[in-house]
């Protein structure tokens, strides 16, 4: 999974299960400076008091976050001190000093062959000497092939019951809508992999989604049954679960999925099957093209002719702007939970335009390898959007990324020579590369997320997340980032909005195929109020391609000067485009639930696609100033 995976998702509402007994002992529990003793305190917390524990949890957490961050690695340390790989490292010894010394910073192909002999069926005391009970996968949609992250039993039970003090901040805002209907949120899983081990391989969306006490309270929580979460069609889950959705919108209280970007497929799907869904209410009987037994079995139970409903439905789906249609259509929903941070702040203005209003809500920062942050303030605007980090959940390094240039947002940090610093020293302002090392059997990891402090909550440090690390464009010597990308397409689609149109989705590649080599941009456009994008004036084109040029850093403007860089060019592509890109990863594994479209594009196949579907193409006339 990527690492900015932030939003109000399913694994807010997985409850750590206790018994009412041990309850009422942990209250009478001396409080002791361990790990436990803090879990136990939440469980009794959470218990009595409910959000104001979870709150009461937050601030003493990050109050003394040194002293728990120091627990934290010292307890990691003594339970793995005889594994095989820190063995080699450490010969035995826990010490925090001789840890920073000599056990180095990695990336997952660095740890890959221990997790594969795991995988393979040696045992887990080669990284880790609690037994790995499976592995979560990470989409591999953002940088590559999927990764495998072991998993453990403290690993599950840790981020449990975060999740469940986690659950506070939004508590305070939006009230306990476990209480008040149901979430309408658009979940979808893949089947797990078997290694040799017997060990299962998932998706964290999709282990979570198979959790008893996930399926024991989806019907009360939730509008989709669990058919459609696991159907393996995902147009056929995504119909039904928007039909559903529909079929009980007076109880929804909230809509959402893991994603921005998911969320806005549910509503494009909508545009164009709304009719079809409506005559489906209408009547009472599910579409013939569902084939899946499963759905067919979940609707049976659920559906019966509404004539009334349907007619209300599709009033509102008649109208020509479908500005508000969330808020139209699900009228007592309080918010919409995704992800808004990261890759996905693109998707910020088409999805403020389908729920006008309603708060977006990026809820906490976690990623495969461990759950990381709260967003402590879930009403703020998504460009706002801070993570305070959790100092019990894994122990954080960062590594400085220096920007060595006054004029670009290139960022470059060097292992060798940089010491990383601990979590609550870091500085304000600055950026770092993340380095976790969870119970888990990561050491030193590096996540591949840049992260910019903007504060402290107590003695916590507040991130805002920046970007994945090494997504870049680069023709010669020049680095594009993830970044650098975002701010020239904001700065070009600002054309846009005065005209009614909407950049709906963005990558990029670079063109090579001729020299020199020119950075490509493909971009899908929508118009408002029933505007085509044939109405677009070329001449606005091609001075989003101007736009863009004279945005990037002053290296890659130097380089077009010199004709080193030839002139940027966008390829607007028609609609729908980047649903079949999305396709095509879902096909070859990718969890919709987890889909995070990639910034670069790498893959010939997806190059095709998007490639294929071409309407037009612009160029920058001249070099920028």
């Amino acid at each position: 999974m990527p690492a900015d995976m932030c939003g109000s998702s399913p694994m807010n509402l997985i409850i750590f299960s206790v018994g009412r007994d041990s309850i009422a002992n942990s209250q009478s529990i001396p409080k002791k400076k361990t790990e436990n003793a803090v879990w136990i305190s939440v469980i009794g917390l959470m218990a009595t008091n409910g959000c104001e524990g979870g709150l009461k949890m937050i601030e003493e957490l990050t109050t003394n976050a040194e002293q728990i961050q120091d627990q934290e690695l010292g307890e990691i340390l003594s339970r793995n001190a005889g594994t095989e790989y820190l063995r080699g490292f450490l010969h035995g010894q826990t010490e925090k000093q001789l840890f920073k010394k000599h056990v180095p910073i990695v990336t997952y192909e660095d740890l890959k062959p221990y997790i594969d002999r795991i995988a393979n069926g040696e045992t887990s005391d080669i990284l880790v000497a609690e037994p790995v009970t499976g592995f979560y996968l990470s989409s591999g949609t953002s940088g590559g092939q999927p990764k495998m992250i072991p998993v453990s039993a403290e690993y599950h039970k840790k981020g449990a019951l975060v999740r469940t003090f986690g659950q506070s901040p939004m508590m305070r805002h939006f009230g306990d809508i476990n209480q008040a209907g149901k979430r309408m949120e658009l979940m979808f899983a893949r089947p797990e992999i078997e290694t040799p081990s017997g060990l299962k391989a998932a998706s964290v969306s999709t282990r979570i989604y198979n959790e008893s006490k996930f399926r024991t309270n989806l019907p009360k929580l939730y509008t989709s049954p669990i058919e459609t979460i696991f159907c393996p069609d995902p147009n056929q889950g995504l119909y039904c679960q928007l039909l559903f959705g529909l079929i009980q919108r007076d109880e929804v209280v909230m809509v959402g999925s893991l994603f921005a970007s998911t969320v806005l497929r549910g509503i494009k799907f909508l545009e164009n099957h709304w009719q079809e869904l409506c005559y489906d209410i209408k009547t009472g009987r599910l579409s013939d093209w569902i084939t899946d037994s499963g759905c067919r079995n979940a609707a049976s139970l659920i559906m019966k002719p509404n004539p009334e409903q349907a007619d209300l439905i599709e009033s509102i789906c008649n109208y020509k702007s479908w500005e508000g249609i969330i808020r139209k259509l699900w009228t007592k929903a309080r918010y919409i939970g995704c992800i808004c941070t990261g890759a996905m702040r693109q998707y910020t203005t088409e999805l403020e335009f389908y729920c006008r209003g309603l708060p977006l809500v990026s809820a906490f920062y976690a990623c495969s390898e461990a759950f990381c942050g709260l967003n402590l303030e879930p009403l703020c605007k998504p460009c706002d959007v801070s993570y305070t980090l959790l100092p019990n959940v894994a122990y954080f390094e960062f590594l400085p990324v220096k920007n060595e240039r006054d004029e670009s947002f290139e960022m470059k940090s060097n292992d060798e020579d940089t010491e990383l610093v601990d979590l609550v020293n870091v500085k304000a302002g600055q950026c770092y590369e993340l380095v976790v090392t969870t119970c888990a059997g990561l050491y030193r990891y590096k996540v591949g997320d840049v992260l910019m402090v903007s504060g402290f909550y107590n003695n916590a440090p507040q991130f805002q997340f920046v970007e994945r690390k090494n997504v870049l464009l680069s023709v010669d010597q020049e680095k594009t980032s993830e970044t650098d990308l975002f701010k020239a397409v904001t700065e070009a689609k600002a054309l846009l909005d005065p005209l009614g149109f909407i950049l709906t989705e963005y990558t990029s590649y670079v063109d090579t195929s001729s020299a020199p080599g020119h950075y490509v941009l493909f971009w899908e456009i929508k118009g408002k109020e029933g505007k085509h994008c044939k109405e677009l004036d070329p001449k606005i084109m091609v001075e989003c391609c101007s736009r863009m040029e004279e945005s990037l850093h002053y290296t890659y403007k130097i380089y077009r000067k010199r004709n080193i860089i030839a002139a940027l060019e966008i390829r607007v592509v028609k609609q729908g485009s980047f649903e079949a890109l999305m396709d095509y990863f879902v096909s070859k594994g990718t969890s919709l639930s987890q889909y995070k479209k990639p910034s670069c594009i790498k893959s010939e196949e997806a190059l095709k696609i998007l490639d294929s579907r071409v309407i037009g193409k612009y160029f920058s006339p001249k070099p920028p100033l």
